[in-house]
């Protein structure tokens, strides 16, 4: 549905009116209402096509401030979406690209591993169709290994690791990004393993690494590693990206900083 033109100088609503929507807390509707009340008069609207307006306003703000405050819950690191990415500069399979956007397989609670050589968009593509399912009101949760084992930690200290396990497996989509940069230990190890079993079937789980998942005992604890590779990739999408580094190539080409005067 289009939006009404805004009548020039539209008349505040009476206050009246606008305390009562205050405390129904439509702030969205409020916001729009003299602007669609005054086109409606103006073109004679059925009242019908103004309450369904109005409340289309209300709907289309409550849903934009939702995604809002669901990626400042996700913390994304850099705020990098499809809009930015560059399919054709990618090692990554056009076919492959565009199924993996539809988003369908977070739909049928598949995981997506992505690994390859530092440099080469894993980070980049995934944080994209995390905020694609944003956009497609879905729920995304982002870690690293390192911040998502200081998580589990802390609730351990406090006896809350089970609530928080339950709270992070509310995402749709959870990522672990950038797996294996730093060695992994008893305490990542246990903390990725509860992850991924508390969401195997359930939910979505992306991650990236400069490591194949099936050298993932190569970092960590063989058993759990073992474990946590096997519900990993049951029901998994698994991407090997390679060549030479994006960031290398554009710092080499002089454009990673700009020249000194």
């Amino acid at each position: 549905m289009t939006r009404p033109t805004p009548a020039r100088s539209a008349p505040a609503l009476p206050d009246d009116l606008d305390k009562l929507l205050r405390r129904m807390r439509l702030p969205y509707l409020r916001a729009a209402a003299p602007d669609v009340i005054a086109t409606a008069k103006a073109q004679r609207w059925d009242p019908a096509e103004v309450l369904r307006v109005l409340i289309n306003e209300e709907v289309i703000g409550r849903d934009a401030a939702t995604r809002r405050m669901r990626r400042k819950t996700a913390n994304f690191p850099t705020g990098k979406t499809l809009t930015t990415w560059r399919p054709d500069d990618s090692s990554i399979p056009t076919a492959t690209q565009q199924a993996l956007a539809t988003l369908e397989w977070i739909g049928r609670a598949e995981n997506l591993a992505v690994s390859g050589p530092s440099g080469t968009g894993k980070s980049h593509f995934v944080e994209a169709l995390a905020h694609a399912a944003i956009e497609a009101d879905l729920r995304v949760a982002w870690f690293t290994l390192e911040t998502l084992t200081g998580t589990i930690s802390r609730a351990k200290a406090d006896g809350s690791t089970a609530r928080t396990v339950t709270r992070i497996c509310r995402a749709d989509l959870i990522v672990v990004d950038d797996i294996g940069m730093l060695p992994a230990g008893q305490d990542a190890a246990e903390a990725f393993y509860r992850i991924v079993d508390a969401a195997y079937e359930r939910r979505s789980i992306a991650v990236t690494s400069n490591i194949h998942p099936s050298g993932f005992d190569t970092l960590m604890p063989k058993t759990l590693a073992t474990a946590t590779v096997d519900r990993l990739l049951h029901h998994a999408h698994l991407i090997t990206t390679q060549g030479d580094s994006h960031r290398l190539q554009q710092a080499l080409a002089g454009k990673g900083v700009h020249a000194l005067t």
